[in-house]
């Protein structure tokens, strides 16, 4: 599976707890990264800065499902699920 452009949930859902440009603690569960555009692209995709956690996700289905909504939904449900 592609990444739905434009979806960004992998980028709002999750935790992340490894240092991101301008925001060195990561980011809580359930907020925007600071490089998320209002468009919901990545403004560090492609770059060295952004982090591995970032660039080794991989869309698929069981975690994305068929919308940005249901994508949220089970990001966050597996976000609960690991904490």
């Amino acid at each position: 599976m592609n990444c739905r452009p434009g979806c960004g949930a992998c980028c709002i859902a999750p935790s992340i707890s490894s240092p991101i440009p301008g925001m060195p603690s990561g980011k809580p569960a359930g907020e925007r990264c600071l490089h998320l555009s209002e468009r919901n692209l990545c403004g560090l995709f492609g770059l060295s800065s952004r982090p591995a956690v970032c660039s080794q996700f991989q869309a698929d289905r069981e975690v994305c499902g068929d919308s940005e909504q249901e994508a949220i939904q089970l990001l966050g449900w597996l976000e609960q699920a690991t904490a």
